[in-house]
């Protein structure tokens, strides 16, 4: 199987490709053309390096290998690069499981994070979001990303699964770096791996105090739900506890950091949306997690010989799913790269493509993004004062580390 080369020489496994200025242009010329298309794996000081991957491009096929559950499987792995394996087991435990077990196991939390659970939540959401809109408005300027956008789902989850008040900076601050971004500023793979197991040790000892006191909250469900006969352990419950935190807090920080971005530059759009904020909302939230993505990609492994868009996948081939490229898809979606919060159909796929795994928390992701935003249409209608962001530099979460933002005299 021969390597081939982006046009511009670059692999979508290096760094550099992401922060290239020509990266929208290539993306678009490869759904064109080679929607699906071999690219090398290069060693890293963590992976020694695999003999390549099928990086599919295209929205269809995306969405096609999410479902095909027995062809596509998640057990082996949802990594791009080969994650050191204790580092694997603790960030990505129910990622990387197929079968029954991965219904079940998730089914032990599902019920938190359903739709009539999550409007029982509304309230707290709402209370949430006041609470981040107003500190930051009694300082007159701020950083939206770190005093709005990500304390906001932290407060959310951490009220879900009953983390005291006071353990919450440092959680949050654990979160960011367990997560293996890439960004040099958050650490290396090392310090991911060290604050994943802080975490799940943090877990382990709230635990122990609601084996003494059961309170009402998620961690103690988890703790007390019955998975094919038995409990979970105090690890499995310690790695869900790490899993549920940062997926809530990375990626809906990033969608609201990228919402804010995208009405801050299309003034147009966010007056639209204030002047009938209800009429507007279901499509302007779907509108900001497309154009967000906070998942770049996440990579399934071919279980048997299967062909897509004419490139036949081998048994054992990895097969890389680019979810940010999908959401720009020409074929799918008008304009792509226009941000239209009036944008229907939009069958994003920034939940996933509807499969197995599609995310847990989407229903909360759409609450709180709406809540949210209904809070800045009432108390900050000028979104003029926006500074320039500074992004995250990573190939798996599309965030923004900073938003500096100065509000309205008299806002």
């Amino acid at each position: 199987m021969a390597d081939r080369m982006l046009p511009t020489g670059f692999l979508l496994s290096d760094p550099g490709f992401w922060r290239s200025p020509e990266r929208e242009a290539i993306f678009a010329g490869l759904r064109r053309d080679q929607p699906v298309i071999w690219q090398q794996e290069p060693a890293t000081e963590w992976s020694p390096g695999g003999r390549g991957f099928w990086a599919v491009i295209r929205h269809a096929e995306v969405r096609d290998v999410t479902r095909r559950h027995e062809e596509f499987v998640s057990g082996l792995g949802t990594e791009l690069f080969e994650l050191p394996p204790a580092l694997a087991e603790a960030y990505s435990w129910l990622l990387n499981m197929d079968g029954d077990r991965h219904t079940h196991i998730r089914a032990a939390a599902a019920a938190a994070f359903s739709p009539r659970r999550t409007g029982q939540l509304e309230e707290m959401v709402r209370r949430r979001a006041k609470s981040v809109v107003d500190a930051a408005r009694e300082r007159g300027a701020c950083d939206l990303v770190t005093e709005v956008a990500e304390p906001f789902p932290l407060h959310v989850i951490c009220d879900m699964m009953g983390v005291p008040g006071a353990d919450r900076a440092e959680v949050a601050r654990l979160s960011r770096i367990s997560v293996p971004l890439g960004d040099a500023e958050f650490g290396d793979f090392s310090d991911a791996l060290r604050a994943a197991f802080e975490l799940i040790e943090y877990a382990k000892l709230i635990q122990r105090e609601r084996r003494r006191k059961p309170a009402d909250d998620l961690l103690t469900a988890l703790m007390f739900a019955e998975v094919e006969g038995r409990r979970l352990s105090e690890d499995e419950v310690g790695s869900y506890f790490e899993l549920l935190i940062t997926a809530a807090i990375e990626t809906t920080s990033a969608a609201i950091s990228h919402g804010i971005l995208a009405l801050g530059h299309a003034p147009g759009q966010w007056a639209r949306w204030r002047g009938d904020f209800a009429a507007f909302a279901r499509g302007a939230v779907e509108e900001i997690l497309r154009w967000s993505t906070p998942i770049i990609h996440f990579r399934r492994t071919a279980a048997m010989d299967a062909t897509l868009a004419g490139a036949e996948v081998r048994t054992g081939d990895k097969v890389v799913l680019f979810f940010h490229s999908a959401n720009r898809d020409e074929l799918v979606f008008d304009d792509a790269y226009r941000f239209d919060i009036t944008r229907h159909p939009n069958p994003h796929l920034a939940f996933g493509g509807g499969g197995r795994h599609t995310c847990l928390g989407a229903h909360l992701a759409r609450l709180e993004l709406r809540v949210m935003f209904e809070d800045l249409a009432r108390r900050l209608p000028d979104l003029g004062g926006l500074g320039e962001p500074v992004l995250v530099q990573s190939m798996f979460i599309n965030g923004v580390k900073s938003l500096p933002f100065t509000f309205p005299a008299g806002a």
